[in-house]
């Protein structure tokens, strides 16, 4: 059947005889991109019962074709073709109420038109059935009940829904965590083009979860997300290039999958494009553009990023030495565990740079490196118990012990 629909333009058939002239005209009008007589032919059949037409004055009401745009006239006429049970306006209108567009928002209408239309093999209501049931959302929330629905969607090859499917084998929701289930349904999404499913399939032979270990397969797959621009796969395709791992090493061609992938916000990338500024792999050398990186990386919250902009700021590279904003990145780091941004913490306490000179809280941050590992830690706390009272040492436990408690881990 032939008919407008959101994504695209398709024209209807001829529907009922009594209109057909009508309904033919529209379909010649928007044809030849004449909405404004294609919307005035549409509206005497769509008057007259026919659904197809119904349905496309609702699309090009949605859309502003051949007349201003109009959501709630949308609405309008998407629910005229689907009370004559059109399944494509029942799922439509299921969305509309869903996102509140013509109609005020409500899941549960939402939920209701879809079943409709998810009922009588609807591929794409199927799938959003089983979103909502997935989140809750206008149903009581039913893993089995979203798998369910996702099932059906994706044995008419609907990708979202083989996506999802997978989604629920790799994390056992609603069903038996199954690893070769998620991936073989990730391969049918990825093979009808589905970029995470890609992406997540080139993860899965990477690390040999639910098939055989496989680099190519994992560079190949990789590279099919990362040419359609999923930064996961940028990013991970450039540690590849970067370790050599299936391809020929290349830290040029690590620099570039970083650098797609960094401009679209990835914190990782962002992180591993300014390592690479700074230490001049695959660029050339610059500490500047290594500390934009960092930056942009650290202001996500990217651990390492700020533990990195604390040492620029200490050492002046790229910036001007600030003993300040030093300690601003370490603590920033250090407060996510960073052991590394402790023990400078700790360090910078002892010698009052940037900071007030405190013992009690160089103690405190020197045992937290050193739970985290920081065998340097251990002797400089040593080193500085020997300048404290039993009193301080002990508040200095107190606080190395709270912050262990109440801290993130």
């Amino acid at each position: 059947m032939w008919r407008l629909t959101l994504t695209g333009l398709v024209l209807a058939l001829l529907a009922l005889p009594v209109v057909a002239g009508d309904f033919e005209d529209g379909r010649q009008f928007a044809a030849s991109r004449d909405y404004t007589r294609a919307m005035a032919s549409f509206k005497k059949a769509a008057e007259q019962g026919n659904v197809d037409a119904q349905f496309n004055l609702g699309v090009m009401y949605a859309r502003g074709q051949g007349v201003a745009q109009d959501e709630q006239q949308a609405v309008i006429w998407y629910r005229m073709a689907a009370e004559q049970g059109d399944l494509p306006a029942q799922a439509i209108l299921g969305f509309m109420y869903l996102k509140g567009r013509g109609v005020p928002q409500d899941e549960r209408q939402a939920a209701a038109w879809y079943l409709k239309a998810a009922e009588k093999g609807h591929a794409e209501a199927q799938y959003s059935l089983g979103v909502m049931y997935a989140k809750g959302q206008g149903v009581t929330q039913d893993d089995r009940q979203a798998l369910s629905w996702y099932l059906k969607a994706a044995e008419k090859e609907h990708p979202g829904a083989q996506f999802n499917l997978g989604v629920m084998y790799a994390k056992g929701r609603g069903v038996v965590q199954d690893e070769q289930q998620a991936a073989m349904w990730y391969r049918k999404a990825a093979e009808q083009g589905d970029v995470p499913a890609q992406a997540i399939l080139g993860f899965m032979y990477l690390k040999g979860q639910g098939v055989a270990q496989d680099d190519r397969q994992a560079v190949a797959w990789y590279l099919k997300a990362a040419e359609r621009g999923h930064p996961w796969a940028q990013y991970n395709l450039g540690v590849l290039y970067a370790k050599g791992r299936e391809v020929a090493q290349d830290e040029q061609q690590a620099v570039t999958w970083y650098r797609k992938a960094a401009e679209q916000g990835y914190a990782d990338a962002q992180y591993n494009l300014g390592v690479m500024y700074a230490r001049g792999r695959g660029v050339v050398q610059d500490e500047q553009q290594a500390v934009t990186w960092y930056r942009k990386a650290a202001e996500q919250g990217y651990a390492d990023a700020q533990y990195n902009m604390g040492v620029m700021y200490a050492r002046g590279r790229g910036v001007a030495q600030d003993d300040q904003q030093a300690i601003t990145w370490y603590r920033k780091a250090a407060e996510q565990g960073d052991a590394d941004a402790q023990y400078n913490l700790g360090i910078r306490y002892v010698d009052g740079k940037g900071v007030t000179q405190d013992y009690i809280e160089a103690h405190m941050w020197f045992s937290l490196a050193a739970a985290g590992g920081e065998e340097r830690a251990i002797k400089n706390r040593a080193v500085v118990e020997e300048k404290m009272t039993r009193e301080q040492i002990a508040e200095a436990r107190r606080r190395a012990g709270a912050w262990i408690k109440t801290e993130p881990q």
